[in-house]
């Protein structure tokens, strides 16, 4: 749900910013007309965006096309033509808004046929993004309004309007720039691609320079026009010119207040996206588990009967960590799942449970809890021949050997050299050999040589089986 909130603010906040400013050029608009000006735009762009072509070429032309009429609409300000940003006000938009639908990830919106929960949360996201985005134009609008007003001068219009321009341009010159070297109409170079990867990079952050814009701007708006009307204000003696003037104070004064809640929400929900909700899901801590003298791993059944997931990671001779998780699969007695924490279709990212629910962190399946422990699709890799007696859960070390295969991480171990005796670490040194299922390390190749060649020697002198 937030990522479609977000993607619509990344998209659409910058033109709403710029629409904003270019109709507080005039003092008095339309704004039932222009809001729906606004759907109507939002509605073609999604229409059009279906049949546009994906492609260099394609992508080329509408990028070129998107700058153009920014350029357009920058320079048609020194004309102060109404008919003239109409036009800008629903090109724009359209074009915001094909661009937010090529995103790849919007299509995440629904995976079924059906309108479930999950639909009907992101659909409000997006609803709410643009809605969003036509308030702050509109309160940016009020601001500029304001401010024209109190000091008599547009110095203030033509900075935002540049800057919000460049903020709109410039990922579109590097999606140009991009396209003219895939098509090799351009050479390849390092700036080049430099360039390219910043200004594109700028789009995650536009979210953040927009707050910051905003907070410059109601600064500067509180510093020029707030603070001189209240002390208009307090100086004013006529009741009637006193009552004017408290009226314009609390204007300016709901202005702020609006405006420090649009910069809150703005950057609070992006600092949300990026250090929480775009964050995979974490793994609960596994607990290690070590070999008893009967190689076995012995786990009290009392330790996971709950009902919760309970991880435990082996450590391999050679370092590689099994993990496993064992879980009860039944409220009304003990019926445990022993499973490796990997599946065959997402490899070893594991597994998390949240609200009761067991779901892979790969692919976001939730598991039916009575049919871990069974194989096929997204269920996690059984554990085969595991015992059960009345006390413990029983696993042999040849059953999670089975699983070393689906397992990728190898940890720093402390081994010896059984031909030397010398002290290693098993990730830093390349000699090892593997014999009857155990990795031997070695200090160096003439004691891998001796090892391989006559290994009983060596086990037999360390007392190793």
């Amino acid at each position: 749900m937030t990522y479609f909130f977000i993607s619509v603010l990344q998209t659409l906040l910058p033109t709403a910013l710029l629409l904003g400013c270019i109709w507080s050029a005039f003092s008095q608009i339309n704004f039932k007309k222009l809001i729906w000006l606004a759907l109507l735009s939002i509605a073609l762009g999604m229409g059009i965006s279906a049949f546009l072509p994906n492609n260099q070429v394609a992508n080329l032309s509408l990028n070129i096309l998107v700058l153009a009429v920014v350029l357009f609409c920058y320079f048609s300000q020194f004309l102060r033509k109404e008919i003239l940003n109409q036009l800008w006000h629903i090109l724009l938009l359209i074009f915001a808004t094909i661009f937010w639908l090529k995103d790849p990830n919007v299509t995440a919106i629904t995976n079924t046929d059906v309108v479930n929960t999950d639909f009907i949360l992101h659909l409000s996201a997006v609803i709410f993004g643009v809605i969003f985005c036509l308030f702050i134009a509109a309160w940016l609008y009020i601001l500029l309004q304001q401010y024209k007003t109190a000091s008599k001068s547009t110095a203030l219009y033509w900075c935002l309007l540049t800057v919000f321009s460049l903020l709109i341009i410039t990922p579109l010159i590097g999606q140009i720039l991009l396209s003219l070297m895939k098509l090799q109409v351009l050479e390849l170079t390092k700036n080049k691609l430099s360039f390219v990867a910043k200004s594109s990079n700028i789009i995650t952050l536009f979210n953040y320079i927009s707050a910051a814009i905003l907070v410059l701007l109601c600064a500067r708006f509180a510093a020029k026009v707030h603070l001189s009307r209240k002390a208009a204000m307090q100086a004013e003696q006529h009741p009637i010119e006193k009552r004017k003037k408290i009226a314009l104070w609390q204007g300016s004064r709901r202005t702020l207040l609006w405006g420090a809640i649009c910069i809150l929400f703005i950057a609070g929900s992006q600092l949300y996206w990026d250090k929480v909700a775009s964050r995979p899901p974490q793994l609960s801590e596994a607990l290690p588990v070590k070999l008893d003298q009967n190689n076995q791993v012995r786990i009290p059944i009392e330790q996971v009967k709950d009902g919760q997931l309970h991880r435990f990671v082996w450590v391999a001779d050679d370092g590689k960590a099994v993990r496993f998780f064992i879980i009860n699969r039944s409220q009304t007695k003990v019926n445990l799942g022993v499973v490796f924490d990997a599946c065959l279709l997402c490899g070893d990212q594991g597994y998390i449970m949240q609200d009761g629910q067991v779901t892979c962190i790969g692919c976001g399946v939730r598991m039916f809890i009575p049919s871990i422990g069974k194989a096929g699709g997204c269920n996690p890799v059984p554990i085969e021949d595991w015992k059960q007696d009345q006390n413990d859960v029983i696993i042999d070390r040849t059953s999670l050997e089975m699983g070393l295969n689906l397992f990728s991480t190898v940890l720093e171990i402390d081994v010896v050299d059984p031909v030397d005796g010398s002290k290693l670490k098993n990730t830093k040194t390349e000699f090892k050999y593997v014999l009857d299922n155990k990795t031997y390390f070695f200090a160096s190749e003439k004691n891998l040589n001796l090892f391989r060649d006559h290994p009983e020697n060596y086990i037999h002198m360390k007392g190793e089986e």
